[in-house]
């Protein structure tokens, strides 16, 4: 076996270990060094690991064998059906997805994606979508279109597969984040739009193949959706199902929410309306919105003034822009907003008053520096 095919069978099989998540194997992985050290560390040494004890340590060293058997056999349907596993360590592993505690060890891809471009946007809402959604739906899409975004949603009926086929007629990179392996599209009547989606997107999943697309694995999926995006746009929604799931988790992420109103009667808008009630969510009306909380139109030109003023004539949440553009050269907006820990659109704000006051400088790309 070569060396990137070993690499790749232990880091495979780590997610395979039974009661280790996510957040588990990263922690040994960070202190053993890598997969592989993990399977061939011994139990004793395991045990004294922070956060993993004897019952963690005992969970590995007796499920490693069989660990590793099944990551065996995931290895040739990898390379028959050309996909490509994306570590979460990798150059290509989607970035705004590392910020999240919970985020895959591994993701499985299929396409021609970038998970990095500039401009990444989940739409989630309904599978039962009305005219009212699909037509939002699609004038979004179509008005967003020059901004080039990357379109992130799940495949589903309704809301879901409206998004993707719209950015599809509008040439954007769209991809679907799936509950189940690669070997399998569900809904099958999407085959064919999947298909059409990984010449410019593509398909991907934390899930192995010959996993079925059980119900309890749809709410996971949504991890994925909401923290690869700079923001969750809720379409169309009940007051109980996945899009709320979604929109929750993009909050915990401080992520931006954005929400569709509906009339008080509707049952598809009672969720976008909920959200927007409890502050959960931005009322979206049209492109506009998000162009402009987002800050996608802010104009780069500055004050005539070379002068940057003191630290302490900064509020809180602009020194904290500061500090972070004062230990590293240029920096895209969207690694600022995930150091600080704001929603894309505070991030955006921020950056414009510190430029104002010459104590930012913008580049192309979105990348900025502290003059």
């Amino acid at each position: 076996m070569s060396k990137m095919n070993k690499q790749l069978l232990h880091n495979i099989a780590i997610t395979c270990l039974p009661n280790i998540g996510a957040i588990t194997a990263k922690k040994l992985i960070a202190y053993c060094g890598s997969a592989e050290k993990v399977f061939s560390e011994k139990k004793a040494a395991l045990e004294k690991i922070p956060g993993i004890g004897k019952i963690n340590a005992q969970h590995i060293f007796s499920n490693k064998k069989e660990a590793l058997k099944i990551a065996e056999k995931e290895l040739p349907f990898i390379e028959k059906n050309k996909i490509t596993p994306i570590f979460y360590l990798d150059k290509a592993y989607p970035k705004r997805l590392t910020h999240c505690e919970d985020s895959p060890i591994i993701l499985y891809t299929k396409g021609n994606m970038d998970l990095n471009t500039q401009k990444v946007i989940s739409i989630v809402g309904t599978r039962n979508a009305t005219d009212y959604g699909k037509e939002f739906c699609e004038k979004l899409i179509a008005d967003l279109a020059p901004h080039q975004p990357l379109i992130v949603s799940g495949l589903a009926f309704g809301i879901d597969i409206c998004a993707h086929k719209a950015a599809l007629q509008h040439n954007l990179q769209t991809v679907a984040a799936l509950a189940h392996g690669l070997d399998r599209i569900y809904p099958n009547q999407h085959g064919i739009i999947a298909k059409q989606m990984q010449e410019n997107g593509g398909i991907i999943s934390d899930y192995k193949h010959e996993t079925n697309p059980d119900r309890e694995n749809f709410p996971k999926r949504n991890r994925i959706v909401a923290g690869m995006a700079d923001l969750t746009i809720v379409v169309e929604s009940s007051k109980k199902g996945g899009s709320l799931i979604t929109a929750d988790l993009a909050n915990q992420y401080n992520r931006d929410v954005f929400a569709l109103p509906g009339r008080l009667n509707d049952e598809y808008s009672e969720g976008c309306n909920w959200l927007i009630k409890t502050n959960k969510a931005a009322l979206i009306q049209s492109a506009k919105d998000i162009e402009y909380i987002m800050g996608w139109q802010a104009t780069t030109e500055k004050k005539n003034t070379n002068q940057t003023k003191l630290f302490v004539e900064l509020s809180d949440e602009e020194k904290t822009i500061a500090n972070i553009l004062s230990v590293t050269d240029k920096i895209p907006i969207d690694s600022i907003a995930l150091k600080a820990e704001f929603p894309m659109s505070k991030t955006a704000a921020l950056l414009l008053n510190l430029e104002f006051n010459g104590i930012v400088k913008s580049y192309p790309g979105k990348m900025y520096k502290l003059v």
